[in-house]
């Protein structure tokens, strides 16, 4: 599919996508309206609210630690028709600028895998939530959509029997659609002292970073479904997630 066939057109966000569409392993699709991936939502307009009601939005996970909710609060919050739930994803990780201290070398695959290893009950939390959501779609979102929005969307499509090809390709649309965010983003980093260099790589959609941490899936913990059994999954959420990702 293309990416506008998959992109959400809101005013207020510039990465909210459907995950439907996807060809599986085995011949199947994954199922649309089903599942939406993100960026941040603060700036959603009412019309941008009642574009995602009318996909059948039900639940927003927020991905993002407490500071970024307090600079720029989700307006899901308290809605009275949508469940909000924040689970903040990589807070057992140091901070990007400190990994990233000789960012010649730096990719953000190196992120990734330590957030495979380190974040997994963070992890396990954002996929029973998903696993146990009532009936209609769910958006799980952090600020850009591309990094914990990231890895949680790789672990659903992966789960689902999406192979990796395609799996890249759904991380790197970022990079494809979504100029204005990434620009904003770029400014603000440079505006905390982020040296330019370090803000291309971080905010860049690469695909071999995705690749990195797939393999490292792979490698390291044995493929997703043994993943997820060893991060608390249990068998019937592991399979709850398949069902609703697939038509």
């Amino acid at each position: 599919m293309l990416a506008y066939d998959r992109l959400i057109a809101l005013d207020g966000a510039h990465n909210v996508r459907d995950l439907g569409g996807y060809r599986t392993r085995d011949g199947g699709l994954t199922r649309w309206h089903s599942i939406f991936r993100g960026d941040a939502l603060h700036a959603l307009s009412e019309a941008d609210m009642a574009v995602l009601r009318d996909h059948d939005l039900s639940t927003v996970i927020d991905l993002r630690n407490a500071a970024e909710i307090a600079s720029e609060a989700n307006p899901f919050d308290g809605h009275a028709q949508v469940h909000y739930i924040n689970t903040s994803v990589f807070s057992a990780l140091a901070p990007v600028e400190m990994m990233a201290a000789d960012y010649a070398a730096f990719d953000m695959g190196d992120r990734y895998c330590q957030a495979l290893d380190k974040c997994q009950a963070s992890i396990a939390e954002v996929l029973g939530t998903i696993a146990a959501a009532p009936e209609g779609a769910v958006l799980f979102h952090c600020s850009a959509g591309k990094d914990r929005t990231g890895i949680i969307a790789a672990l659903l499509l992966a789960n689902a029997g999406v192979n990796e090809t395609t799996i890249i390709e759904d991380y790197a649309l970022t990079g494809t659609i979504s100029g204005p965010l990434i620009a904003n983003l770029r400014t603000r980093a440079l505006a905390r002292g982020i040296p330019g260099e370090l803000a291309d790589i971080v905010l860049a959609s690469a695909p071999h970073s995705m690749a990195r941490a797939l393999a490292h899936l792979d490698d390291a913990h044995g493929g997703v479904h043994r993943y997820m059994t060893r991060i608390g999954l249990s068998v019937d959420e592991i399979e709850s997630l398949k069902r609703r990702l697939l038509a």
